[in-house]
């Protein structure tokens, strides 16, 4: 099958599965030909017609695992001209109502596994779908023999490379999520760009892991295997147990990843047939140089690692010499440049020690701009936040990053607020806003410290109100009953201070909080290990552990810049 490019919509992807009787789909027990895929897909669109309300948005939300139903529902919304958003299961409470109402959603497709994160919720106007529900299964039946050829764009809408198809939220440095826009052409021009630079074919099999709502799994999972024709075979939620047998099982040749799930591979224990599988590549961010390395040793499996910002205005591409701990250069036609975000002025290239050491990091990180043409589509009822990564007429990412004499680039980390913990962009304040109704605390600070394998931890240092005390269960038992504390934002540091740094504007000074990190031996630390349910204090033999683990994956310099 031929690849399509930037003028190429996804609804005709879709219905150019129609009479491909081969396999297209693959979920537990299910298999679907892609024949059966454009099928349900046509019928959910036809569905879809019937149940959004004339001159309303057309949007439909979807909180659903990986399973069957999410991509024929992009599939349908595809057809019809409509945009899904995709709701992340792991918000709670006043903020899961904010992403739904926020993004206009109608219509909200779920299953009963996630029927409770609804309960008490205040969702006028919005019809809500149980896929596993037997009532579904009577409202689709109707339209079980659409057709693609049969399906007409909603009224008022067309289906152009232009027209609107998902709505994905990224945390920005500030507020609630930010609803990124990805319209039909970006999508499919993706998929496109991933089949050439990977050599996608139509026999290959996508082994979706990574959870659909997020980004990385919709643009570099299934639009390159739509794209190419290629299978798709989704795992519910990502298992690092389950991984391989789910790839023996389905022929998987290729997976995405983000944060955490390499190194969660890798701890699994080590077998005799590691190697006894099709899998033949796996692309992502966020493994690191020592574990994608260790990866390939074992496994295999060659890791791509990229780099590209969420709402699509800045891409790297590694190439064919790109050193140890680099992403690789920019994308084609992108001007991308290391800026001083204050003076817009390029920062110096990188200059490093014998031993790979970055020498003048002060100097030459900066935040990440793309200066020439940015793909970046806006954002969803956010004037304020559009005209912010604009600035200058640049797509600013909002990430730091150095350069070297080569024009290779080096991610160095989040910008001052932002955290990203297993490939969730987190907002700091969002998370002080809930911390701060603990009784007992007079200030909250929160900011990232780097993780020892991958990404941020979200620390907080604390000034307790006269007389108060850090009580550590009575902390946690707090963070458990907080309704809309999402399960990446409880802190793994607390730092008890006498009183929380400012800056001469009276500002939070969150760059010394950072720069001291966990190790500063001054202030109380306490810290919840992983799989820990409570806290305790953070000892020198800790401490020790930590940084020996930060080391093992070349992050040191991390605790020390």
């Amino acid at each position: 099958m031929g690849v399509t490019g930037s003028g190429t919509t996804v609804a005709e992807l879709v219905r150019r599965q129609w009479g491909d009787h081969r396999v297209g789909l693959m979920h537990e027990d299910l298999v679907l030909s892609h024949h059966q895929v454009a099928s349900g897909a046509a019928a959910r669109a036809a569905l879809l017609t019937e149940l959004l309300p004339r001159g309303a948005e057309p949007h439909l939300g979807v909180l659903l695992d990986n399973t069957a139903e999410f991509p024929l529902w992009i599939g349908a919304a595809a057809l019809t001209g409509a945009a899904v958003a995709g709701i992340n299961p792991t918000r709670r409470g006043a903020e899961l109502a904010r992403d739904i109402l926020h993004t206009d959603c109608r219509v909200l497709v779920t299953e009963r596994t996630h029927l409770p994160l609804l309960d008490g919720l205040e969702l006028p106007g919005v019809r809500v779908l149980v896929t596993d529900d037997d009532a579904y299964t009577v409202l689709l039946a109707p339209y079980a023999g659409a057709g693609p050829a049969d399906i007409a764009p909603l009224p008022g809408r067309t289906v152009r490379p232009g027209s609107r198809l998902l709505l994905y939220f990224t945390s920005g440095s500030t507020g609630a999520p930010k609803a990124a826009i990805c319209s039909q052409g970006r999508l499919a021009a993706a998929g496109a760009s991933l089949v050439s630079h990977f050599g996608v074919r139509p026999d290959d099999v996508h082994y979706i892991c990574m959870p659909m709502f997020h980004g990385n799994a919709v643009i570099a999972d299934w639009a390159p295997a739509l794209a190419a024709g290629a299978a798709v075979a989704l795992r519910r939620r990502f298992s690092a147990s389950c991984f391989l047998s789910d790839v023996r099982s389905y022929g998987a040749t290729y997976f995405t990843y983000v944060g955490r799930a390499v190194q969660y591979l890798l701890a699994t224990p080590e077998r005799d047939d590691d190697r006894d599988h099709p899998l033949r590549l796996g692309f992502g961010t966020e493994a690191g140089a020592v574990d994608a390395e260790r990866f390939a040793a074992r496994f295999g499996v060659r890791l791509v690692e990229g780099y590209g910002s969420s709402e699509g205005g800045a891409a790297v591409q590694r190439t064919p010499g790109t050193p140890r701990g680099a992403i690789g250069r920019a994308a084609p036609g992108d001007d991308l440049a290391v800026v001083d975000p204050s003076s817009g002025e390029e920062c110096e290239p990188a200059r490093f020690s014998p031993a790979g050491g970055l020498l003048n990091g002060d100097r030459a990180i900066g935040e990440l701009v793309n200066r020439g043409r940015s793909p970046f589509e806006g954002y969803w009822r956010n004037a304020e936040a559009e005209a912010e990564r604009l600035r200058r007429g640049w797509y600013w990412s909002g990430d730091l990053f150095y350069r070297d004499a080569e024009g290779f680039l080096y991610f160095a980390g989040r910008s001052d607020d932002r955290l990203r913990v297993d490939s969730e962009n987190l907002a700091a304040a969002l998370i002080e806003s809930i911390l701060s109704r603990w009784e007992p605390a007079a200030g909250v600070a929160v900011y990232a410290v780097p993780d020892p394998v991958a990404g941020d931890q979200v620390m907080c240092a604390l000034a307790l109100r006269d007389e108060a005390s850090f009580d550590p269960r009575a902390f946690a038992a707090f963070l458990a009953a907080q309704p809309d504390l999402g399960t990446k934002m409880p802190p793994r540091f607390v730092r008890v201070v006498p009183r929380l740094p400012v800056t001469a504007t009276n500002k939070i000074h969150r760059v010394a909080l950072r720069r001291e990190g966990f190790l500063h031996g001054r202030d109380p630390v306490w810290w919840r290990p992983p799989g820990a349910d409570g806290y305790r204090p953070l000892t020198p033999a800790d401490g020790a552990r930590l940084r020996r683990a930060c080391e093992r994956h070349g992050r040191a310099e991390l605790l020390d810049r």
